[in-house]
């Protein structure tokens, strides 16, 4: 028996497999069915794997469609809300930094002796010049009234406008800053006022607020001007003007 013949019978027994090794047609006939087996395997898979990939392609198209449909109808739509609302807010934002910057930032010559004399007089005087008009505000931030200076100045404004569409937009964001009972700067009106505003706001025009504007004027004059005109606010104003005035 050739060499080769026993080292492999010998390998073939410490792997305890037993029996005589094939010789000849026999070791071809074995070839020829390992080789069929391994074309059938290979078959099987060929066959199983465009399968696997038509599910997993039918799960994944699935799975897309469902994000497809997540994104166009909840994603588009709050992102579309929230450029809403952002809109919104940045147009609330630029009405009050006009309003609140009427009298702050709006240019006035210095006031004179006698128009601060005239201030401690009247309260129209007061209102009507942008120096006093400042002046007061910067008193009711003391006493937590500024809303009703804010509101009396968007008022001012707001009556100045001819452009139906924009007396609307702003109509509805003085009733959101001002006359709504949810907004942190709510201006305290009767209930007749009310009525009257939502009434109004039906069909807005430049005259919706005037009752509610005339309103607290009268409640900042009766209120809060007594209080003015009794602060160190004032009295250290009305000092320092005259101080620097030429005829002292």
């Amino acid at each position: 028996m050739p060499t080769d013949v026993i080292k492999a019978k010998n390998y073939l027994l410490s792997l305890g497999i037993h029996g005589e090794i094939p010789m000849g047609s026999e070791r071809m006939e074995m070839r020829k069915r390992q080789l069929s087996g391994q074309q059938e395997a290979v078959a099987g898979v060929t066959v199983t794997a465009p399968a696997q990939q038509g599910q997993a392609g039918q799960g994944q198209r699935a799975s897309n469609a469902c994000c497809f449909c997540w994104c166009c109808c909840c994603s588009c739509s709050c992102l579309t809300v929230r450029n809403e609302d952002r809109e919104d807010r940045n147009r609330r934002d630029s009405y009050d930094i006009k309003a609140e910057g009427t009298t702050d930032c709006e240019e006035s010559p210095k006031p004179t002796v006698d128009e601060v004399r005239l201030w401690g007089q009247s309260f129209d005087k007061l209102m009507l010049c942008p120096a006093g008009r400042s002046a007061f505000r910067q008193f009711l931030r003391t006493e937590f009234s500024e809303e009703n200076m804010l509101f009396w100045l968007a008022c001012e404004e707001f009556n100045k406008e001819t452009n139906k569409s924009v007396i609307e937009e702003k109509a509805r964001l003085i009733y959101e800053d001002y006359i709504s009972i949810l907004s942190p700067k709510e201006v305290s009106l009767d209930s007749r006022v009310r009525e009257v505003i939502n009434r109004n706001m039906l069909e807005p025009t430049s005259h919706t607020f005037d009752d509610a504007q005339l309103q607290i004027y009268t409640l900042m004059q009766r209120d809060s001007y007594p209080r003015f005109i009794n602060s160190p606010v004032y009295k250290t104003l009305l000092k320092s003007v005259s101080e620097q005035s030429p005829e002292s």
